[in-house]
């Protein structure tokens, strides 16, 4: 557990429940290192608090009064309703189901800030708000894989189409992209939110994956021509190819070398799109895959900007 959490989880136990007396759930979720379980030495510089959130029923008043230090750090209580809670994080009431499209609009990192912590105390029904929180449902999940790969097949062989007019800063710059991008399907396949930008790489790390893939990842970052960066991607593609099959949640898709119009850039490819569509059987993701193959909200503002009729849709938001 990490410092931080432990810190909370202590001052809730010794210090806020023994005021309470109605019925509540309470935990440490949201902001912070110590929720993601990161925090370290230096966390504790600034916003390193004893603190906890409070979930009480609907009508009811509670604000505790608490001593506003605990074990030499600020200490302070937030108290909410859970619906009111993820109403204004997630926009998600959870007295509602959660429809497909709802899935996609919420940002993965906020994903996994409200999913990761802990939960100290649960009369209400907080941890099973969670609990459906927990992951993307099946279809979804292969959809989002099937929006990451269109992420990384289309760039694969620009690495060397910018390098070769002398571009090496350009095709950097591309390979960069592509290694997050990469990194962001092994968050996928091992069905693990990614991160904020703080935390990705070290977050990455801990996957299961991470040893495996991030000498080869370096090797793409440290790369001084494209030549290079080609042999170092097409490694890594492979890898993550690889990782994709022995997850076995389609059929096995062939890796083969690719050069695009005889062009002097290999990239490897499969079909893992294709195989990942084939295995979809929710007609709502299959609509949503068909009519918007982005992704969820993290990718939107990457590729929003292809299409002019999407473009349009900006207007609409500028206006509300």
């Amino acid at each position: 557990m990490s410092p931080g959490l432990e810190l909370c989880r202590r001052f809730y136990g010794e210090v806020v429940r023994p005021l309470l007396t109605v019925p509540h759930s309470a935990a440490l979720m949201g902001r912070g290192s110590e929720v993601l379980g990161f925090d370290d030495e230096m966390s504790t510089d600034h916003n390193c608090e004893a603190r906890a959130l409070l979930f009480v029923a609907e009508g009811v008043a509670c604000q505790p009064e608490v001593p506003n230090r605990f074990a030499g750090r600020p200490a302070f209580v937030e108290v909410h309703t859970i619906r009111s809670y993820f109403e204004q994080q997630l926009g998600f009431d959870p007295a509602q189901d959660l429809a497909v499209r709802d899935w996609f609009t919420f940002p993965e990192h906020k994903l996994r800030m409200f999913t990761a912590g802990a939960v100290f105390h649960d009369d209400l029904g907080l941890q099973s708000v969670r609990d459906r929180l927990a992951y993307y449902p099946d279809d979804g999940w292969r959809y989002l894989m099937i929006a990451a790969w269109w992420r990384v097949h289309p760039e694969m062989n620009l690495v060397g189409r910018s390098g070769y007019v002398g571009d090496e800063l350009g095709s950097a710059l591309i390979g960069a992209q592509l290694v997050q991008d990469l990194m962001r399907l092994c968050f996928l396949m091992e069905r693990e939110y990614a991160p904020y930008s703080k935390w990705f790489g070290t977050a990455f790390s801990r996957l299961s994956c991470g040893s495996t893939m991030e000498p080869v990842l370096r090797d793409v970052l440290r790369a001084e021509t494209w030549q290079e960066r080609e042999q170092a991607l097409m490694a890594a593609y492979r890898l993550v190819g690889e990782l994709h099959n022995r997850l076995e949640i389609t059929a096995p898709v062939e890796l083969g070398i690719e050069q695009m119009c005889g062009r002097p850039f290999k990239v490897v490819w499969g079909d893992f799109p294709g195989a990942l569509a084939a295995e979809i059987q929710d007609p709502e993701v299959r609509r949503i895959a068909e009519h918007w193959p982005v992704g969820g909200i993290d990718h939107i503002r990457n590729v929003i900007l292809w299409r002019a009729q999407d473009l349009r849709q900006l207007v609409g938001l500028l206006d509300s």
